[in-house]
């Protein structure tokens, strides 16, 4: 404690507004703590000749410390582009954006700051509303803010896996910084993507609850903070808290040191800019210096090519998921869409992946998505060369010839691709009359006024009760939604009962075909009361088994066959199915053409190419004449056509379970299924769906159908990634031509920001 006798001729007394305090024994005591705090209050010289009385006009105003003061703090402001530190005093009833006019007219410097906003590195957030006063924020006389540019330096991996030094928004939602990104890109529909952070080997065997990170300032939030090991070297870690006195900035002097080690494409943004007082801030959205514009030079995005081969080093970062559990784990990657991107984690110069998140590809158009084409063609590539989508011998034959097509196409030179020359005004014509009629108008057939329906003798096997017996040949109809089994076709005919009955509403359809052994399946799991019941149906030839596909998936969404898209459904199917056959010859001769089989097929099919070279090559024969754009569009739809496209997986505990489940999100449909072996416990259709909710204290979700609850916590990734797939989803089955095509982002946030 340190003394002042109040009785000295002269004394430095606080004044601070403060009622009901004291004068203790005619001493004033104040803490030591508090002389040699760096929050300096008010000091008033105050006249000591006589003893203070307390009355009415001579009252001592003082805290219970005795502090006196005028009732203003001192802030303490860290500006990053300067590395200098400012101290302010205010009040907290002072907003912020007087704030930051009073700390730049009190720097004295001729800079645009116009792209710069205060953080608070303890809490991790933006003070991005300029009305709100820094009580609102709950800022305090403790609090240290940095002053620092909201674009930041990032690496930003495009779907091809090229890498891109970018500026980016790191204060507004990621959903916004996408959607700049995309219009920068030229890709259309930016709310397809979205931002996703890198992962190592080593996270896929752990779950997000046994594995959850602290970021190293002490805060946390609703998304996984990845190994920062995947960053580029050039990271300085600039707002990480264990760093002393380092700030988020875009380096000043000539940063020879950033790029040391990127393998991005084109000439680093950096190396030739120097930053002088005087002239625009590093951070200035008007600055060249790191531009968001002159981070794509060099890269040939227009013309939509993508290297044919990678780097070692970077295909040595791929992950090859090895079960259906690690390929859940890959969902814990997703950035929040509700969130900043510096308050989740990310810091300058750190590398995030840009990717499509949800398969709900709308509109492609050729002529218009180049780009957009070619990214999602790539992505699909990956995805399939890394096994994370499982595809068999035969469908992995068929992709490596496509991919080798866009290869051989890409190397030559390309001619005009959308075939004959079109008149303008008939194209025009053309277009306007699929925009309003559809792509199917006239693809549908028949008599409108009768239900149709397929009839015809499959052979039938349930195989969880007959398990000893093979397939058994039932005539069998399908009418409206409804699968009959008959003996035989005169029972039909003569008005007997069928033998069983199936209601392939909300049915999963799954295609089981070799066609070296003239092998055409379908495996269906139809819901009932006690389960999914589980029934395979054989075909005798491909004409057959596509009608039957058809119909069956058409079931499954509650469509019949009277739906106009049923006889484009048989011909993608047989155009699926004739792209695997071989050719009697290949095009090219083996010796001609130098084909790594490793760059064409998953490694699982690898291990012994012997022969799968000219495999390839005779496939390649059936897609020879594709040009570019359409070999690409020809790999995107038989990828959509494998049962596990689109099938977002999350390790979830359902109530009242004492095992972990997977969870399957679909864009149209739930799926609750076994962790080891992916068979359909139960599904459920958006379409019956009334709500869904999280408790975001225990995180427990909840999701509301017409037959019932679905309740479960997720164990994988947050709950928050798995209800932002729901309502993205949802968001993305709005969409349509007669509507307004303008992005809607606060339909966006409201159908997948949850609490934020």
């Amino acid at each position: 404690m340190v003394e002042i006798n109040i009785y000295q001729t002269t004394a430095w007394i606080p004044m601070y507004s403060y009622e009901n305090s004291y004068l203790a024994h005619e001493k004033l005591s104040v803490q030591s703590s508090e002389l040699g705090s760096p929050f300096k209050p008010a000091l008033r010289r105050v006249d000591r000749t006589t003893t203070p009385q307390l009355n009415t006009e001579h009252t001592i105003k003082m805290i219970t410390n005795g502090v006196l003061a005028d009732g203003s703090w001192e802030l303490k402001v860290f500006v990053t582009d300067l590395q200098l530190d400012r101290s302010l005093r205010v009040k907290g009833d002072v907003h912020i954006g007087g704030v930051m006019l009073r700390l730049v007219e009190d720097l004295e410097m001729a800079i645009d700051w116009s792209d710069h906003a205060l953080w608070w590195p303890e809490k991790n957030m933006w003070l991005s509303r300029t009305r709100s006063t820094l009580d609102q924020y709950g800022v305090q006389a403790d609090a240290i803010l940095w002053f620092t540019p909201m674009h930041k330096m990032l690496k930003i991996q495009l779907p091809d896996l090229r890498s891109i030094d970018c500026r980016v928004d790191c204060s507004v939602k990621t959903f916004n910084a996408v959607v700049t990104i995309c219009k920068e890109l030229g890709i259309r529909h930016p709310e397809e993507l979205s931002f996703a952070k890198p992962l190592e080997p080593d996270d896929l065997k752990y779950n997000y609850k046994d594995r959850k990170r602290t970021h190293a300032n002490g805060s946390t939030t609703d998304s996984y903070l990845a190994n920062t090991s995947t960053s580029t070297t050039s990271s300085n870690n600039s707002l990480d808290k264990s760093v002393p006195n380092c700030a988020p900035i875009t380096p000043i002097k000539t940063s020879h040191h950033s790029h040391s080690h990127s393998d991005s494409i084109g000439t680093p943004l950096n190396s030739s800019a120097t930053y002088r007082k005087g002239s625009l801030a590093p951070g200035s959205p008007n600055s060249t210096f790191n531009s968001l514009n002159a981070s794509f030079s060099g890269l040939d995005l227009s013309q939509s090519m993508s290297p044919s081969q990678l780097t070692p080093d970077v295909k040595a970062r791929s992950l090859r998921p090895k079960s259906l559990a690690e390929k859940a784990r890959m969902n814990v990657r997703w950035l929040n869409s509700s969130m900043s991107i510096m308050e989740q984690g990310i810091r300058e110069f750190s590398t995030l992946l840009l990717r499509y998140k949800f398969y709900s590809f709308y509109d492609l158009n050729p002529k218009l998505d180049q780009v957009r084409i070619n990214q999602i063609y790539e992505q699909a590539k990956w995805e399939l060369l890394n096994e994370e989508i499982d595809c068999t011998e035969d469908e992995a034959v068929m992709f490596a010839a496509l991919q080798l097509q866009v290869n051989l196409t890409s190397a030559s030179p390309q001619t005009d691709e959308t075939g004959e020359e079109e008149d303008d005004i008939d194209a025009a014509l053309n277009e306007l009359q699929m925009t309003l009629e559809g792509p199917n108008a006239n693809l549908s057939s028949g008599d409108i006024t009768q239900v149709p329906e397929l009839s015809d003798y499959l052979r039938y096997m349930r195989p969880r009760r007959f398990i000893l017996k093979g397939f058994k040949r039932y005539w069998f109809v399908c009418k409206d939604l409804q699968l009959l089994c008959y003996k035989s076709a005169d029972d039909r005919k003569s008005g007997i009962p069928p033998h069983h009955k199936f209601n392939l509403k909300g049915c999963e359809v799954t295609p089981d075909v070799n066609l070296q052994q003239d092998k055409f399946g379908i495996r269906l799991e139809i819901p009932e009361d006690g389960g999914m019941t589980e029934l395979c149906l054989r075909c005798d030839k491909e004409t057959q088994y596509a009608h039957w596909v058809a119909a069956c998936r058409l079931a499954s969404k509650g469509k019949t066959m009277a739906d106009a898209s049923y006889d484009s459904e048989v011909k993608n199917i047989l155009n699926f199915l004739s792209l695997q056959k071989p050719a009697a010859e290949p095009a090219f001769e083996p010796s001609n053409l130098d084909v790594d089989v490793e760059d064409y097929l998953p490694h699982k099919y690898t291990r012994k190419y012997k022969g799968k070279t000219n495999r390839i090559l005779e496939a390649q024969t059936n897609v020879k004449d594709l040009p570019l754009i359409e070999a690409k569009l020809g790999y995107i739809r038989a990828w959509q056509n494998l049962p596990w496209f689109g099938v977002h997986l999350f390790v979830v505990r359902f109530t009242n379970q004492k095992k972990d489940e997977l969870l399957g999100v679909t864009n149209n449909r739930i799926m609750r299924m076994d962790l080891n072996t992916g068979d359909h416990i139960k599904t459920w259709r958006f379409s019956t769906m009334k709500a869904w909710n999280v408790n975001w204290e225990i995180k427990h979700m909840m999701v509301q159908f017409e037959e019932g609850n679905a309740i479960f916590s997720v164990i994988s990734a947050d709950c928050k990634v798995v209800h932002e797939f729901i309502g993205g989803y949802i968001f993305l089955s709005m969409r349509s031509k007669e509507a307004n095509q303008s992005l809607n982002e606060d339909m966006f946030h409201k159908l997948t920001g949850g609490q934020d």
